[in-house]
């Protein structure tokens, strides 16, 4: 299976994982509070700046961010038609600019890394008899451990529909991505099932 995170010794992989995903929250909570479209530019800079940074190369780099590019693209699409294009700017701009962040952070923090602190962040909620706190942190890194997986099932798909002369479309594109993503989903939870790890 191929995970997200880049195998590399940057000092963006020696930060802690509590401290990078803080940090990605306060980003978050400030960029939707920014609508100067210039601030955004320059963070947008910045969180390129620190993504090809990563140790990733430039062209594999550019390849994991496709795919939520082309999501920004429809927004922003559905942006202009129905909003102000200021509205719509600065909309698209906060979240390429999130999207930065968000992909360095899920490149220089471990799957394993995700879960722990996830578990632990979800640990007073658990005292509270609200939750289980290991369901959160198994859910939340299967959910970033299968990205890629779902990624390269996508464009499998697409190269199936090129090699075949079919025309590629949304419904002949996402229905079979569905099918095969809910069969591996229910392949899982029959393997969690089977090792207990619900029970404890």
């Amino acid at each position: 299976m191929q995970t997200l995170h880049v195998d590399a010794d940057t000092w963006m992989h020696r930060i802690s994982p509590r401290l990078k995903l803080g940090v990605l929250a306060a980003l978050g909570i400030v960029l939707f509070l920014i609508d100067s479209i210039a601030l955004l530019a320059i963070a947008i800079i910045i969180g390129a700046a620190l993504y090809f940074r990563t140790g990733l190369p430039a062209g594999e780099a550019l390849r994991r961010l496709r795919p939520v590019l082309l999501s920004i693209a429809v927004v922003a699409l559905f942006g202009l038609i129905f909003n102000p294009l200021h509205v719509a700017v600065v909309t698209v701009l906060r979240l390429v600019a999130l999207v930065l962040f968000a992909a360095t952070v899920t490149a220089t923090t471990s799957i394993s890394a995700f879960m722990d602190e996830i578990t632990a962040l979800a640990a007073p909620l658990e005292r509270l008899g609200l939750l289980k706190a290991a369901d959160i942190g198994l859910a939340v890194g299967l959910v970033v451990r299968f990205v890629p997986e779902i990624l390269d099932r996508y464009r499998a798909i697409r190269e199936a529909h090129e090699a075949r002369g079919i025309k590629i479309r949304i419904a002949t594109t996402l229905v079979p991505l569905i099918i095969l993503t809910l069969r591996d989903a229910d392949n899982i939870a029959a393997a969690i099932d089977a090792r207990g790890i619900r029970r404890h």
